[in-house]
């Protein structure tokens, strides 16, 4: 086994990281402020870095060791070997981690996942735009709503669709991007990990893609492009909700005009 290392955190280098996995990556942790990807031969990798040769049985135990069930109010996304780790009054989504991100780690993905529990899911159409593994729209599924996803990625779709078979979850994966799936709308709630250039730029979709009063939730915008995104967002006449921040990253809520 390989590991290509590479100075940084996870934080810090989270645009870069999905280029490790389109290069094969089949894992990665965070290591005395190192970010280590494991992979199965020697590739070309696109980031700066250095290779050290691992063995095998040694970091796929201690990747499994180190990685946590994360709980964000009812839900905890847990890894198969860890169910029996899930608190016993919280509601668990199975999620293995692979070759896409989505375990529930990252800052971003709790502010979604936590955005969702707020809202009265049960019976509403949510829509998971760049879905990645499909966790959002599976919290949204285990919350009672009437979830999908869309993602232009072909290697995260069929993972997000293996996931929600996994979760014994009936919630449909598209590949494509938001225009591809407009006219199975409009949807009560738009959940949206992306960041803050394409909020901007899809801002006109999401308001086509809302009911009339339709909930958005987005979050991977960087606090200092937090501006881009509340511009959009009156240029199309939505009302900005509120928002939250955390380190490098913000959390928007806005409704659709009535």
């Amino acid at each position: 086994m390989l590991i290509y290392q590479i100075q940084g955190t996870l934080d810090d280098l989270d645009a870069q990281l999905p280029a490790l996995w389109d290069a094969g990556c089949t894992g990665m942790q965070e290591v005395n402020g190192t970010v280590q990807a494991y992979f199965e031969t020697r590739v070309e990798v696109p980031l700066t870095g250095e290779w050290v040769v691992a063995d095998d049985t040694d970091w796929l135990e201690k990747w499994k060791a180190d990685l946590k069930p994360v709980t964000v109010g009812r839900i905890t996304v847990v890894p198969t070997w860890l169910q029996g780790e899930a608190p016993v009054d919280s509601i668990p989504l199975i999620i293995d981690p692979g070759m896409a991100f989505g375990t529930g780690h990252h800052t971003t993905t709790q502010f979604a996942m936590d955005a969702l529990q707020r809202l009265d899911l049960p019976g509403k159409k949510v829509l998971d735009v760049g879905a990645g593994t499909g966790l959002l729209a599976l919290v949204a599924g285990k919350l009672g709503a009437h979830a999908s996803g869309v993602d232009l990625d072909p290697i995260t779709v069929p993972i997000a669709r293996e996931n929600a078979q996994i979760n014994g979850l009936n919630v449909p994966f598209y590949q494509g991007v938001l225009s591809d799936v407009l006219d199975q709308g409009p949807w009560d709630v738009l959940v949206c990990n992306l960041f803050a250039e394409l909020h901007d730029a899809l801002m006109g979709e999401y308001l086509e893609a809302l009911v009339p009063g339709g909930d958005l939730i987005m979050t991977g915008i960087l606090v200092d492009r937090m501006h881009l995104v509340e511009n959009a967002l009156e240029r199309e006449g939505f009302t900005l909700v509120s928002s939250e921040t955390e380190g490098e990253w913000a959390l928007i809520l806005a409704r659709s005009p009535s």
